[in-house]
């Protein structure tokens, strides 16, 4: 048996969560005050996943870079790939929230999209 110890991060409560394995099957899960603590430990213990966040430059804006994010969490095992997709990128202003930077970054299937406005 395995003991896994979290602090979730589904709410701010930040409860300490318990994972007691038995290989890869979880046999029990402790410590969370709400239903989302233990999808949060289920998903963490068998297929982590994370949103990535970085900047990308612009070229004739009101800024010289864009905050960027992956629309979606994807498997924590591809962040540094996704990241590595983002080297070298520019975008010419304007910038819009929700603009489509980089479509399926890193053959994960998710785009990486603007987080703010560059005019």
């Amino acid at each position: 048996m395995e003991i896994r110890t979290l602090t979730c991060i589904s709410c701010p409560m930040g409860c300490p969560l318990t994972i007691e394995m038995d290989g890869d099957e979880i046999i029990s899960i402790t410590g969370n005050t709400c239903k989302r603590g233990e999808v949060y430990a289920r998903k963490e213990v068998t297929a982590p996943t994370r949103i990535v966040t970085s900047t990308i430059k612009v070229t004739g804006g009101s800024a010289d870079m864009v905050s960027v994010k992956t629309k979606t969490d994807i498997p924590k095992d591809k962040i540094f790939e996704c990241i590595k997709c983002l080297k070298g990128v520019s975008v010419r202003a304007p910038v819009h929230i929700g603009d489509v930077i980089v479509p399926n970054a890193a053959d994960t299937g998710v785009d990486i999209v603007a987080t703010k406005d560059v005019e």
